[in-house]
């Protein structure tokens, strides 16, 4: 490989694997992100500076996650919200009901939730905040939380 190349990461293309994956065998995948002010996401979801998201094709409209960002628009609560994701902000992907999957480390950077203060959400790149209309919409539930009986959160597991 050519020294002035530059390095690409792996966690997109691993990203789209396991997606891919869990959409394959009938799973449900979920993304958990480390919300910073590069994170387009609904804050009031925020809970200890992370956002769980379904990234279900039933769940989502226009799923795109390419090397720099995981991008989207779904429902939260009856709204349409759309949703931007830095790749380096993926901590992990996992199947919902079996919680197989795969953990990154966070790539550090922009002020972590808990310094911001209220100010307009960034707009990635050629990214424009779509506007709600009068029509009215179908509703649809909420991507069900993760849950264990046990009322534990779920965990990874680190294979070596």
């Amino acid at each position: 490989m050519d020294g002035d190349a530059k390095d690409v990461s792996t966690r997109p293309y691993l990203l789209r694997a396991l997606h891919e994956w869990c959409s394959d065998n009938g799973l449900t995948p979920y993304i958990v992100v480390r919300v910073d002010d590069s994170v387009q996401v609904p804050r009031e979801y925020v809970a200890n500076g992370e956002i769980v998201l379904n990234v279900s094709d039933e769940a989502t409209s226009a799923l795109q996650i390419s090397n720099e960002f995981v991008v989207f628009k779904a429902r939260f609560g009856g709204k349409p919200r759309d949703i931007a994701v830095p790749i380096g902000r993926v901590s992990a992907i996992y199947a919902r009901e079996n919680g197989q999957g795969m953990a990154f480390p966070v790539e550090e950077g922009g002020t972590p939730l808990l310094q911001q203060t209220p100010t307009a959400q960034p707009h990635p790149a050629g990214l424009q905040s779509v506007k709600d209309s009068n029509r009215p919409t179908k509703p649809q539930d909420d991507p069900p939380r993760p849950t264990d009986p046990h009322g534990r959160r779920p965990a990874l597991k680190r294979i070596k």
